[in-house]
């Protein structure tokens, strides 16, 4: 066996851990940009109660964010939340620019990117689903030829 052989193998068992620690990141971060909405926290001010679409976005946010986190309805959480920061995107962004980094879009940009993967993927090692069976994202990928 040769050494990058092995290298992929030993990466490839790994793959779920990995999607799992991804997750987790990506959820706690989505998590407090929800939070900052809807509560004011983390030096942000609060979004007023039905300010549309700021305030129902914090609360997809923190929703989402949550169950994606926990690995718990996360291919559904990260399809909505993948839409949410496609739209705020195009309707905040856009506008001021082709690109994300002319246009201060970047995160949205790289959240909505990152969730369209855990839709595919599934929630990996260390989700609650895990415990239940009910998503198959802990499954070694099929490998196509």
């Amino acid at each position: 066996m040769s050494s990058p052989s092995r290298l992929d193998d030993w990466l490839t068992t790994r793959r779920p851990l990995v999607l799992g620690l991804f997750r987790i990141v990506l959820g706690l971060l989505f998590t407090s940009e929800g939070a900052a909405t809807v509560f004011g926290i983390l030096d942000r001010k609060a979004s007023p109660v039905g300010d549309w679409p700021f305030w129902y976005a914090g609360v997809i946010e923190l929703t989402c964010g949550v169950l994606v986190l926990l690995g718990a309805a996360t291919r559904g959480a990260a399809f909505l939340s993948s839409g949410i920061m496609a739209f705020a995107y195009f309707t905040e962004h856009q506008k001021d620019g082709l690109f994300p980094l002319q246009n201060g879009g970047l995160a949205p940009v790289l959240f909505c990117w990152g969730f369209l993967l855990l839709v595919f993927t599934g929630p990996g090692a260390l989700a609650l689903s895990g415990l239940t069976g009910r998503e198959a994202g802990t499954r070694p990928l099929r490998e196509t030829a």
